[in-house]
């Protein structure tokens, strides 16, 4: 292909991100997968399994192959919720709170390499570009 197309620049930065995500994560025994769960449930109060699917974009059946891995690296536990018998709290072990600072500081320090090399401006108009591809896509405007 002679231009590069927009998916194609979507599709080829996002893959770049997540290997290096998971290159690093893999120093920790992690991946890109477990540190962005982890980022999702809250550290003290715990979280519903629903909202950290809908936090991280991922369907629900993709979420409990994650959380069942989390469940068996010793990360998280999951109860009942005391408020609705049906749903399930997510809580953060001692070592998946270590765990997620590692992934916060992880995140923290890519968002500080990409502003130290692009100006705030650029980076606003890329957020604005990226929000408006999502309003699209959700609104159905394209097909």
């Amino acid at each position: 292909m002679k231009e590069k197309t927009i998916d194609y620049i979507l599709r080829a930065t996002w893959q770049a991100v997540a290997r290096m995500y998971n290159e690093e994560a893999s120093k920790f025994e992690g991946s890109m997968a477990i540190g962005f769960a982890l980022l999702s449930i809250d550290k003290e109060l715990g979280t519903p399994s629903s909202a950290i699917s809908n936090r991280m974009g991922m369907e629900p059946t993709s979420l409990t192959r994650t959380l069942k891995t989390l469940e068996e690296k010793g990360l998280i536990t999951r109860k009942k919720n005391p408020e609705d018998g049906r749903g399930v709290l997510v809580y953060l072990t001692p070592l998946g709170k270590q765990m997620r600072e590692q992934s916060k500081i992880t995140v923290l320090k890519f968002n500080e390499a990409i502003k130290d090399k692009i100006s705030e401006e650029k980076l606003n108009h890329f957020i604005e570009v990226a929000e408006i591809i999502n309003e699209l896509i959700t609104e159905k405007k394209i097909f």
